[in-house]
């Protein structure tokens, strides 16, 4: 038998391994929290309202020598003269003597409407506003505007009045939650310009109020995150990659089939590799629309992998989480309709809108029952292993320390298992919240860049070490009276095994639990 460098190496190397590994933890941490600044940035503008007398298709500019003709307020005399369908609400973004940048990753619009409560005009129950979408770019300030993307979309208007709804009242403004707009997967130009119309006939965009301004919520990734981001993962990448590599090789010198423990290790690795893949430096160069749409698979992959890791190690049958996998193949099918339409959103119909929030909250459900069963598979493989140390006193003394040795690596490493575990499901919740900062003296700490590069480097930390220690040990001699050891530990078992004396297992403890995996 092999067995694993876990179980091989010195106690005094094993601890210096630990202690940099955890040394290498809190420095991803202090990069998110140091060095790195929010992950992303959210600005808020205000529409403008231009007047397009002849509805014709031209870009009409908020500011700047080309400014289109406004009305300030639609209670001026001028806007009093018009119809609704000669407004259009102009947002460039950036704002003025600032420019967009590729390292800005992604850019999502969120509108927020300011509408007035009207005795005659009032927000009816279940109503849905159509907006004419229409957005452009540019790469400097002289140039003409190219038409980028065109969609009329539906989103569902929900307001509340707080007050009561009496003409004393009219004037005061209805508390409407925000809509989710528009999601770009890259930034590749350095200016972009919305025109939003709100068409109105007998059908269409009845019942929504009287409409006072439009603010714009342009929310962005940070550059410098991206910077810290993409640092890392270029670190990460190859060091992943080539422990991956040598990890199979360890496993296919050996003179016997790896199982299935060892296969989901190896599946493991290449996971964390793909999510490591730095392709946001080539993105830096191309306008690549699907960006988001790679990363949430990569996300995806890992995720489904890292589950059925923690299953399988834990001694249970790969069928379990399989369940999990789907969810996230589900998950990640909702993302490729924005590659043509940055517009869309789920969020847009009412028919879909239960079944998401359903989902969502079905998943997080399913995220916490796996986590307590996690747990109590713990607890269980704990057990079996103190019912078997019972049996150890049996074996000689030099034997019998160095079996309890091993058990209390094992142990060691399934609690640090546990906690990576429970860490990941915190990053599940936690990572919906507002993010934040710490002030600390003269520095300020970004707690949620902390945590999203905390986790992060958890991640390719644990991968690794799980990849180097389960690794077939090169210290692969043994004398005849450790073979007859081994022997007897197997014949402890209490239930038959696939493995039998003299053929070989990924390590002694688990043989000793009879953790052997069907596949």
């Amino acid at each position: 038998m092999a067995g694993a460098i876990i179980e091989k190496m010195s106690t005094k190397k094993l601890v210096l391994f630990v202690f940099f590994i955890l040394l290498f933890q809190i420095f991803s941490i202090l990069v998110g929290a140091l060095i790195s600044p929010s992950p992303t940035t959210a600005i808020s503008y205000l529409a403008t309202k231009c007047i397009n007398f002849h509805r014709t298709r031209a870009w009409l500019m908020p500011w700047g020598s080309n400014r289109c003709q406004q009305v300030h307020s639609f209670d001026d005399p001028l806007a009093k003269t018009l119809d609704a369908n000669d407004i259009v609400f102009a947002v460039h973004v950036p704002l003025p003597n600032t420019e967009m940048s590729p390292w800005f990753q992604y850019m999502l619009a969120v509108l927020q409407f300011d509408i007035a409560f009207k005795m005659i005009n009032q927000i009816e129950d279940d109503v849905v506003i159509t907006i004419d979408a229409r957005l452009a770019y540019r790469d400097d300030m002289t140039s003409e505007w190219t038409t980028k993307f065109h969609s009329v979309e539906q989103r569902p208007l929900r307001c509340t009045f707080a007050v009561s709804k009496t003409y004393e009242n009219e004037g005061r403004f209805y508390h409407c939650d925000p809509i989710p707009f528009m999601e770009l997967g890259s930034v590749a130009h350095k200016y972009f310009l919305m025109n939003l119309r709100l068409p109105v006939n007998d059908t269409m965009n009845v019942g929504i109020g009287e409409i006072k301004d439009i603010h714009v919520v342009g929310i962005h990734q940070n550059g410098g995150f991206t910077k810290v981001w993409i640092s890392m993962k270029t670190v990460f990448s190859p060091w992943i990659s080539v422990a991956t590599v040598w990890y199979w090789y360890r496993i296919r010198i050996l003179a016997r089939p790896p199982v299935l423990l060892e296969k989901v290790i190896f599946a493991l690795g290449l996971s964390m590799a793909f999510l490591d893949m730095p392709v946001e430096w080539l993105s830096m160069g191309f306008e690549w629309t699907w960006m988001l749409l790679f990363e949430d698979a990569q996300q995806c992959a890992l995720y489904s992998v890292l589950f059925c890791f923690w299953i399988i190690f834990c001694g249970e049958h790969l069928m379990v989480s399989r369940s999990f996998f789907a969810a996230c193949t589900f998950l990640c099918t909702f993302l490729g309709v924005r590659l043509s339409n940055p517009f869309y959103s789920v969020w847009a119909f009412f028919s879909y809108l239960k079944p998401h929030i359903t989902f969502i909250i079905v998943a997080g459900i399913s995220v916490c029952l796996y986590f307590f069963s996690l747990c109590r598979m713990v607890h269980c493989v704990f057990r079996t292993i103190s019912g078997k140390m019972q049996q150890l006193p049996t074996m000689p003394e030099t034997r019998r320390l160095r079996y309890k040795g091993i058990i209390f690596r094992f142990k060691f490493l399934m609690l640090a298992t546990l906690t990576c575990a429970a860490l990941t499901i915190i990053f599940f919740i936690l990572n919906q919240v507002s993010e934040g900062h710490w002030h600390w003296g003269d520095y300020t700490l970004q707690v949620h860049s902390a945590f999203l590069t905390g986790i992060y480097g958890m991640w390719n930390l644990y991968v690794f070490t799980i990849i180097f220690l389960y690794a077939p040990s090169h210290k692969i001699q043994f004398s005849k009276p450790m073979a007859r050891d081994i022997c007897f530990v197997n014949m402890l078992e209490v239930q038959e095994t696939q493995l039998t004396c003299g053929e070989q297992g990924p390590t002694e403890v688990y043989r000793i639990t009879g953790k052997v995996a069907e596949e």
